[in-house]
């Protein structure tokens, strides 16, 4: 159902790869006090078609907008409780869909309510990563400018359908950033055979930094590190295999990011503030995760940065799914916890980055969704925190 992991959906094999937990544990030393059991969901609906993403505009308490991987993004309305029937954009004709495939993500532009902009994530018919510009409608904010699109960039991924990212986000610095995936394998495990998530003069397996205006290099602030050495201006950081969701802290800056792994390890990364994440390396396919990946053993990690977090392939756990720090206002205790989930197994967890260190970590069993397949967490405009479910519920965290 969603991209970046494994997407088993109606006997589709969606590969999302990843799950974390505690450095190199699985997970034995998760925290099972009562403050796991101070949250619990609270179901917003039950009747969306594969979501894979949920937002809102700055600012506005009183609408969530929802992904779905079909082609169709849904707008909830807060106050009235209900899901409105017309999309507010459907690009379902675009779309090459499946497994990994179809629409993953959106992010609206940081002056969204004066210009109007917002971004969309997809892979066309032909399976290559587009990131594409459009408006709000002008008279209408429940609908989107269908005509107003503006393709800013285009990353060819030929061969494969897997691994193509999924995830936009504006960092603090203002600028666009993108997360796309190694370019995927055969077969359910690909082992990024090309070694893109290495390659500087490949989009594939990075962190990018765009310009919202032009899709090129973003210069807000600091020029993107690799523009100086030859490499694509994009590239932010690299060896990523697929960082289907990552996030930046709304209150520090920091980025935390959620790559799924091959066929033993999930990780988690963070990068603190200020330019967080720039230049860094973060192994892949030299590691996965803690782990020497290619080759076997004796590998030289150097100068890479290794995952905060990372877990194994047990009890199910198959392919993480990257989160949030909540910065919420209803459990002002959790300020500052990080959490995550797995798309399999389908926990919810949390731990607090303290000192370059996981702290904190706990299991919220009360989290864990009906149905399990956690397909994306969401952020809405006031930092409270919501769940999805490749069976199409879409639920809040809220007070126990």
């Amino acid at each position: 159902m969603v991209p970046i992991r494994r997407l088993l959906m109606a006997g589709l094999v969606l590969i999302i790869t990843g799950h974390l937990i505690g450095c190199s544990d699985n997970g034995s030393n998760q925290d099972s006090s009562p403050q796991s059991n101070s949250l619990r969901l609270q179901s917003i609906s039950t009747s969306l078609s594969s979501p894979v993403f949920m937002t809102a505009p700055p600012n506005d308490s009183t609408r969530l907008f929802i992904v779905q991987q079909g082609g169709l993004i849904r707008v909830f309305d807060v106050v009235g409780g209900s899901l409105l029937t017309d999309p507010f954009l459907n690009v379902s004709s675009l779309l090459s869909t499946g497994g990994e495939r179809g629409l993953l993500g959106m992010a609206f532009d940081p002056q969204y309510a004066a210009n109007r902009q917002f971004y969309i994530f997809y892979t066309n018919t032909a399976g290559n990563v587009v990131i594409a510009r459009y408006l709000r409608n002008i008279t209408d904010p429940n609908l989107a400018d269908a005509s107003s699109a503006v393709i800013l960039l285009t990353v060819a991924h030929p061969n494969f359908s897997n691994h193509n990212g999924g995830m936009l986000a504006f960092g603090p610095d203002g600028c666009l950033y993108a997360g796309v995936g190694d370019g995927g394998s055969n077969g359910v495990s690909g082992a990024d055979p090309n070694n893109n998530g290495q390659s500087l003069s490949s989009l594939l397996g990075k962190l990018l930094r765009l310009n919202p205006d032009t899709g090129g290099a973003c210069s807000n602030v600091i020029i993107n590190p690799f523009v100086l050495v030859g490499g694509a201006q994009q590239i932010w950081s690299l060896g990523l295999r697929n960082p289907w969701r990552f996030s930046f802290d709304r209150t520090t800056g920091d980025l935390y990011i959620g790559d799924v792994g091959e066929s033993a390890r999930e990780e988690i990364d963070v990068a603190v503030a200020p330019n967080a994440g720039r230049q860094a390396n973060y192994g892949w396919r030299l590691m996965e995760g803690t782990l020497c990946f290619n080759p076997t053993s004796n590998c030289n990690p150097g100068s890479l940065t290794l995952p905060v977090l990372d877990y194994p392939h047990l009890n199910g756990a198959c392919s993480v799914t990257g989160g949030y720090v909540y910065r919420g206002s209803v459990k002002p205790d959790l300020r500052g916890t990080y959490f995550y989930a797995d798309f399999c197994a389908g926990f919810v967890k949390s731990f607090r980055y303290q000192n370059g260190q996981p702290t904190d970590q706990t299991e919220w069993p009360l989290l864990s969704p009906p149905g399990s397949f956690v397909t994306s967490f969401g952020e809405d405009a006031v930092g409270e925190l919501y769940v999805m479910t490749r069976g199409g519920g879409l639920f809040k965290f809220i007070p126990n």
